[in-house]
């Protein structure tokens, strides 16, 4: 069983935006279970968001930041990804002309692979995280997923799956798990809870995947961290009573 529980902090990022604001947000997000988080931009320098994640005990396992950024200041994203304590350098979504053809998707698979090398010697990797639009063909049999997973180094680029929107492009989540088996360094845990004909995320437990396969199929390929992320659709629109029914759920599953 996994021992810790991460959020990415996207899902409070209206609570991230001083210095006082994200020590007072680690604060709360420790007391409701969680030990980890996987940043979405840093609001302060990386130095001083590294310090206070130190101090208040609250791991930082990746990141989400700017490809350009990564791709054309490498040295510097090393140095910041240092300051964070972090070895999983990555970004949140492809940028949207790479998903124009299959040609532009290994274009994107050449430029993380590039990434990936240079962080290589640091210890680091490039990870990547999905949403649905991935799941798409140009013609063949393989999907854009296929493409990325065949073309990037297992040895420097890892991958963040994401169960909601595995889901959501019509994908089986313990399936593409499997197929990811040792490439997955995070798993981001969102449920899809059906209010309309395309699903809504919500909180974990209150949707329909299935979760207790879900972690035993993560655990048992190597899934390294298991991150919880809520973009939208809060409970009551508060992000931190969110967070809490996820986390409660999940502390069924967790060997604390």
């Amino acid at each position: 069983m996994f021992k810790k529980l991460g959020i990415q902090l996207y899902t409070v990022r209206d609570h991230m935006n001083t210095a006082e604001d994200i020590r007072a947000t680690f604060k709360k997000l420790k007391a409701l279970g969680y030990d980890q988080g996987q940043t979405a931009g840093c609001a302060i320098p990386f130095a001083e968001f590294g310090k206070i994640a130190a101090e208040e005990d609250f791991e930082i396992v990746g990141t989400h930041e700017d490809f350009r950024y990564l791709l054309e200041n490498t040295e510097q994203a090393i140095k910041d990804h240092q300051a964070l304590g972090t070895v999983n350098m990555g970004i949140g979504g492809m940028p949207g002309e790479f998903y124009a053809s299959e040609e532009k998707t290994l274009e994107f698979c050449k430029y993380a692979n590039e990434i990936g090398e240079k962080i290589k010697p640091y210890g680091m990797k490039f990870t990547y995280h999905n949403h649905s639009g991935e799941f798409k063909k140009f013609g063949g049999s393989d999907t854009m997923m296929d493409i990325l997973l065949k073309n990037t180094d297992p040895e420097t680029v890892s991958f963040v799956m994401d169960t909601y929107w595995i889901q959501h492009g019509g994908g089986d989540v313990c399936d593409w798990i499997e197929k990811f088996a040792g490439r997955i360094d995070i798993l981001h845990l969102k449920d899809k809870k059906v209010t309309n004909w395309d699903g809504e995320i919500g909180e974990i437990g209150v949707g329909n995947l299935p979760w207790k396969k879900i972690l035993d199929t993560a655990e048992r390929t190597g899934v390294k961290t298991i991150v919880v992320e809520q973009d939208c659709n809060w409970t009551d629109d508060d992000a931190f009573k969110s967070a809490k029914i996820s986390a409660d759920y999940l502390a069924q599953f967790l060997d604390k």
